[in-house]
């Protein structure tokens, strides 16, 4: 907990605090986790170094207002609490490289690993990044807040996420409703951490104006992604083809993740994952960023990891098992050769022996 006070000079207190203290008082409300007190002509403001940094932000901007129209009103604060929160949020990232973005209720969305600090490293150092890692590793979320900080800070214009529409293990037969109901549980992972980073209102308007679009895979053919930061999500239930398609989708602006996990392939028996399949493909094309997670870098619920542990060993010994059958000499079945010699001590014909074709034979 850090402390930072601001001096009000040539400043009619009533019309910048308002009426019992209104505008501080709305103000603190938009950051529960602080303390703003008002004292005399001066604010002293307690909490997070990273939310003082926003807090001090606004008040400059109300302090500026003040200046140029003589008064601050509760409808002026509800306007710069929303107006400046992305601009305030810009200069707070600038000087805490740390901190990906601020969430749609003012917590602090960071990387809690090493290899997901790795991922935000090498996404900023690349305009392709492909990212391997079991559940729970944060590769949804901490992709998706990049894209939204991205868009807050102009990077971009648009941001835009898909991932394949492929059946868990189950076929879940017909699913009533227009196109976007239908498509809209898959792609569930996808709002649920975009609704974490940016109020509803807003993210209801960038939704209605294209410029957050959020899509099953097939609807990328035919496009070019340029100026905008693109998410392939669950990229392991992709087909050579589809793969191919998305990473050809690629403009000269464009920044792109594929985000995928081995270990939960969807697709038909058979079906060889284009994910693991492009990967291979393209270890040598310089200028693609590679980050691989394991269950170090699980931050769900602390049994996540130990499932994941778990289903690794299993895989590992399966593998083992398999590779030491194929090793082995075939085993012979000993009842059948039993029966054979039998069959030959009793004069009787073997599968080996061919009966001779009597042409003559009468029927």
């Amino acid at each position: 907990m850090v402390e930072k006070v601001i001096t009000l000079e040539s400043v009619s207190l009533v019309d910048f605090l308002g009426a019992d203290n209104v505008n501080i008082r709305l103000l603190a409300a938009a950051f529960p986790g602080s303390k703003i007190i008002s004292r005399g002509n001066e604010i002293k403001i307690q909490g997070q170094t990273v939310v003082i940094a926003r807090i001090n932000d606004i008040l400059s901007s109300l302090i500026e207002h003040y200046h140029q129209y003589g008064i601050v009103t509760e409808r002026d604060v509800h306007q710069y609490l929303s107006a400046t929160s992305e601009e305030a949020e810009g200069r707070v990232l600038a000087a805490s490289p740390d901190v990906i973005l601020f969430g749609a209720k003012g917590g602090v969305i960071k990387a809690k690993t090493p290899n997901q600090q790795k991922l935000v490293d090498t996404v900023m150092k690349h305009d392709l990044t492909f990212t391997l890692g079991p559940a729970g590793t944060g590769k949804t979320y901490i992709s998706v807040a990049l894209a939204v900080r991205a868009l807050k800070n102009k990077e971009v214009k648009k941001i835009i996420i898909s991932r394949p529409v492929v059946e868990a293990g189950e076929s879940l037969g017909f699913l009533p409703g227009d196109m976007k109901e239908k498509v809209d549980p898959y792609l569930r992972p996808i709002y649920d951490a975009l609704e974490d980073m940016i109020p509803a209102e807003k993210l209801k308007f960038y939704q209605e104006n294209k410029i957050i679009e959020i899509a099953p895979l097939a609807y990328m053919r035919g496009r070019t992604l340029n100026n905008a930061f693109v998410l392939l999500d669950e990229a392991q239930n992709t087909t050579p083809s589809q793969i191919k398609m998305f990473l050809t989708r690629m403009g000269p602006t464009a920044k792109v993740m594929v985000n995928g996990d081995r270990s939960q392939i969807d697709l038909p028996t058979r079906q060889k994952s284009g994910l693991m399949q492009a990967m291979d493909i393209l270890k040598n094309v310089q200028g693609i960023g590679y980050v691989e997670m394991t269950s170090e870098d699980v931050v769900r619920h602390r049994l996540v990891k130990e499932i994941v542990e778990a289903y690794d060993k299993f895989d590992t010994d399966e593998m083992s098992r398999q590779a030491a059958q194929a090793g082995a000499p075939p085993r012979r079945d000993e009842r059948h050769e039993r029966r054979l010699r039998e069959q030959q001590e009793a004069g009787a014909p073997t599968p080996e022996t061919e009966l001779p074709v009597n042409h003559e034979q009468g029927l």
